[in-house]
């Protein structure tokens, strides 16, 4: 690469002279020379995925390929490790970690997981009680997380652990790179409101770690956690989808191809939920151009309130339209999927697991806390617990 600066004609040449030259049938060599290519992530450095230039670039990059009809890096089973470990692990991480994790990251040979969450905690993620104690030139790690998606098949999870009890909550934390193949390592499935398994507790007992696994500096694992989490609420509110994509589409199929279901409330309510759709769709596209600039800020949390609560309404509607139709839900099974996927299931699926996107990534009431402190600047909750050591909270 030059400094020139970027064009469709640079880049579509720099695609179509990568298609030329290596074979799709070979998906791993692929997917790995396209990382080394510099086509993976266009906006990362040299060497890592990238081109070192602007975010703007990626969609046409990904239209060029899907166009092509080569392999994808299974974007779904994916989804952790390329929407909120990577840009962390670029941000945060050394030289070395970037070497060493983003490129199986990237061509999915090496799932991730995310270990935040858990049972005596809630919502309030500061206040976690896993512990990471010193160990020589490593750390011992105890603890419990729950609600953790793809860990019965993750290679390597985040994980956000207490290494000081008595400094305040959010000072007293240290984010590691966890080994899921470490001993001391169990994970157990989580049955849910579908029928399947798709999330997990995980259990760490006397689980060791290097030192060369921990990302950031001890102590400062809020804040590092902090561009994890503004990039998970990218992730799930954010995603890239066409004009009538996503579930909304599914809806709007049915309304043209069964007349026989249409009431004019309900015809008024798809109305409502089509523009509200095209809303959230647009204002994430808008988003997702602004991490051109760096990570996403406190407006990511806007999208992602705005998105769980759009599709607890169209699933409902849904089942509305559908009336008796919607009810059979016959898939009962403890399946283990590979990631969230609404439109290959059933309505009442559909609006089952919605019920779950208000909790995931930082629940509907902590958002609203965010876009009210941190976007309108309104007088913040009182928080008593602020400057008060963990160990001395109860519990």
């Amino acid at each position: 690469m030059t400094d020139q600066p970027m064009t469709s004609e640079r880049l579509s040449a720099l695609v179509r002279d990568f298609l030329a030259t290596h074979d799709p049938g070979d998906r791993k060599g692929f997917l790995r020379a396209r990382f080394d290519a510099g086509l993976a992530w266009v906006h990362y450095p040299f060497g890592l995925g990238g081109l070192g230039v602007s975010r703007a670039w990626q969609a046409e990059v990904d239209g060029l390929f899907a166009a092509a009809g080569v392999p994808d890096n299974e974007p779904r089973r994916a989804a952790v490790g390329l929407g909120m470990a990577a840009p962390t692990l670029l941000r945060h991480g050394t030289d070395e970690q970037r070497r060493r994790y983003l490129r199986p990251l990237w061509t999915g040979e090496e799932v991730w997981c995310q270990l935040f969450s858990e049972p005596g905690a809630g919502s309030d993620l500061a206040g976690l009680a896993t512990k990471a104690v010193r160990d020589g030139d490593g750390w011992i790690v105890d603890g419990q997380k729950v609600w953790t998606s793809q860990a019965h098949y993750a290679r390597w999870a985040i994980l956000l652990a207490r290494t000081d009890p008595a400094a305040p909550k959010h000072a007293g934390l240290t984010y590691f790179i966890c080994d899921m193949r470490a001993p001391g390592v169990q994970v157990r499935p989580l049955r849910q409101l579908t029928g399947e398994a798709e999330f997990n507790e995980v259990f760490l007992s006397g689980v060791r770690l290097d030192d060369s696994l921990r990302l950031g500096q001890v102590g400062e694992g809020w804040a590092v956690a902090r561009t994890t989490l503004m990039h998970e609420r990218v992730t799930i509110g954010g995603q890239a989808v066409p004009r009538e994509g996503g579930v909304i589409g599914a809806v709007a199929r049915t309304w043209r191809e069964r007349p026989e279901l249409r009431t004019p409330g309900l015809h008024d309510a798809l109305l409502r939920s089509w523009v509200a759709a095209e809303a959230v769709r647009l204002t994430g596209e808008r988003l997702r151009e602004q991490l051109a600039a760096g990570d996403p800020g406190p407006e990511g949390s806007a999208v992602k309130l705005a998105f769980a609560g759009l599709l607890q309404e169209i699933t409902g509607l849904e089942l509305d339209l559908l009336a008796g139709d919607g009810l059979r839900h016959d898939d009962w099974s403890p399946r283990r999927p590979a990631g969230v996927d609404l439109l290959d299931r059933s309505p009442t699926h559909r609006y089952l697991r919605a019920k779950g996107t208000s909790i995931e990534g930082g629940t509907s009431e902590i958002l609203r806390s965010i876009i009210a402190e941190r976007v309108l600047r309104l007088p913040g909750e009182p928080r008593a617990d602020v400057a008060v050591a963990w160990k001395d909270l109860p519990r």
